[in-house]
């Protein structure tokens, strides 16, 4: 048995959680193939499961925030001008 604990990237943790949604083999059968324990990828696997409505949720989000992030930079600019105008009017009664 190993003792020092492995770290895996991401894309390794979603290409064994995948396969273990696909369902073309078990469980164990992932586990041996991998190397890693049955209830690690069941937990991947669970956390794919959960976090996959929050993909296509963060896309509908952006592009909203997006249409906002323009307006609102559109109105610092319109502020902008107006402020150096009024400051260059003060500046000349001065």
């Amino acid at each position: 048995m190993k003792n020092t604990r492995s770290k895996h990237s991401p894309s390794f943790k979603a290409k064994v959680a995948l396969a273990a949604v696909r369902e073309q083999e078990t469980v164990p059968q992932l586990s041996k193939r991998y190397g890693i324990h049955a209830n690690q990828i069941y937990k991947w696997k669970s956390q794919v499961l959960e976090q996959a409505a929050v993909v296509f949720e963060r896309n509908a989000v952006t592009s909203d925030a997006t249409g906002r992030e323009e307006e609102l930079l559109k109105k610092i600019g319109e502020l902008t001008v107006e402020r150096d105008f009024l400051s260059n009017g003060l500046d000349r009664r001065r």
